[in-house]
């Protein structure tokens, strides 16, 4: 059984988790309007993702005796002025989401939880490989540099680009 200490970081990620759905939707629909459907497949295949992260908390917290509990959702932004700020914020946020997993683990050892401790290692890891995709994305549109020609074959080539594909990158 999970603390209510636990259990409220654990909450408190499940809501993170679902506004990471809907801001990766939103992100995903402005794309689309945009005429970058590579760009917008992307996004709404991330979206699907950090759903599933949030409902593998969900059954986590229920199975553990808590009580998951589902969040209203703040409405995410409908507009972006670019693809590069575009992915910015998704940098951003993929950062924000690691500091708070690492509150949660963090939480996890001080309440002796090393059940749920194992169990978050997995979001660890996923979130390293979150960021270092977000990263390989920012350092191609820093190569594309605003040129319509780059633009095309970014959204072209988008749907290659993986969290496995930036971490192989990344070790190079």
């Amino acid at each position: 059984m999970v603390s209510e200490k636990v259990e409220g970081a654990l909450n408190n990620q499940v809501r993170l988790e679902a506004e990471s759905s809907q801001f990766y939707l939103a992100m995903a629909s402005w794309a689309e309007t945009e005429g970058l459907n590579g760009v917008s497949e992307f996004l709404y295949t991330h979206s699907d993702e950090e759903r599933q992260h949030m409902l593998r908390l969900v059954r986590y917290i229920n199975e553990r005796g808590g009580r998951a509990v589902i969040p209203q959702l703040p409405k995410p932004p409908v507009t972006f002025e670019s693809m590069t700020q575009l992915f910015e914020n998704l940098l951003k946020h993929e950062i924000n989401v690691s500091e708070k997993i690492s509150e949660v683990v963090d939480i996890c050892l001080n309440e002796k939880d090393y059940i749920t401790h194992n169990f978050m290692q997995w979001y660890v890891a996923e979130q390293i490989e979150e960021e270092a995709l977000a990263r390989t994305i920012m350092d191609k549109l820093k190569l594309i540099d605003g040129d319509k020609g780059g633009l095309y074959l970014f959204d072209r080539d988008i749907a290659t680009i993986s969290v496995t594909s930036a971490a192989d990158e990344g070790k190079k």
